[in-house]
């Protein structure tokens, strides 16, 4: 249907919230959601609710923050992103367009699936104080890759870094900056990164700071 694709496509190329995916569709809120609540039973998309708790003034301030979705496969979200909007250049034999427009996205694009891949190893990490509950954080100001509970009740924050360079101090600092504006008392921080941390970062890992690499994701194929 003309009005799912519409609602795909606007979550794979957007930043996944439902407003935004809706504008990008030109599609009521009424529409959108219903429409949502159908590819959600189909088990294309999932829906993810904020964290964030209002205190009933503020909602009725009109203080709201949006839902987030998200495909329940990366091929399918390449799919709606890359191949569909460009299918008849693709059926042509023409690939010019679609690997132009993969090259302008591709750190986007891998940088979700490395958070959520991160999130799977923090799961698989945790033995002893289990953790319980595991995605990400937004409001309308900041955004956490990783929000995460443990079955003791600890507050696990956390950012993850697809890039080419070592992640410094400023990082955590960065992070702790975050939680702090967002009021969330974080017991433990974890940083995952693609190219490892400076030795200053290195110096400060411990049982309240964490530190994860490529290398720790060997877990998620020893738990397989």
């Amino acid at each position: 249907m003309p009005l799912y694709h519409s609602i795909l496509t606007g979550i794979a190329v957007g930043d996944g919230k439902t407003h935004t995916a809706y504008k990008r569709a030109n599609i009521s809120k009424e529409v959108g959601d219903k429409a949502i609540e159908e590819l959600c039973d189909l088990g294309i998309i999932k829906l993810d609710k904020s964290k964030k708790v209002f205190t009933s003034w503020a909602e009725e301030d009109g203080e709201k923050v949006s839902n987030k979705l998200y495909f329940t496969s990366p091929f399918l979200r390449f799919w709606f992103a890359f191949i569909s909007p460009l299918f008849k250049g693709i059926k042509e034999g023409d690939y010019k367009e679609v690997r132009e427009k993969f090259q302008n996205r591709k750190s986007e694009f891998t940088n979700l699936i490395f958070e959520q891949l991160s999130q799977e190893v923090l799961k698989t990490s945790f033995k002893d104080d289990k953790i319980v509950e595991c995605s990400s954080y937004w409001d309308n100001e900041i955004e956490l890759e990783i929000y995460a509970k443990t079955k003791s009740g600890k507050i696990i924050a956390g950012s993850c870094k697809y890039t080419n360079s070592k992640i410094k101090k400023s990082e955590l600092t960065k992070l702790q900056e975050k939680c702090k504006k967002a009021k969330i008392k974080a017991d433990i921080f974890v940083i995952f990164s693609k190219q490892g941390f400076s030795s200053e970062l290195k110096s400060l890992k411990g049982e309240n700071i964490k530190l994860y690499t490529i290398k720790n994701f060997k877990l998620l194929v020893e738990n397989e």
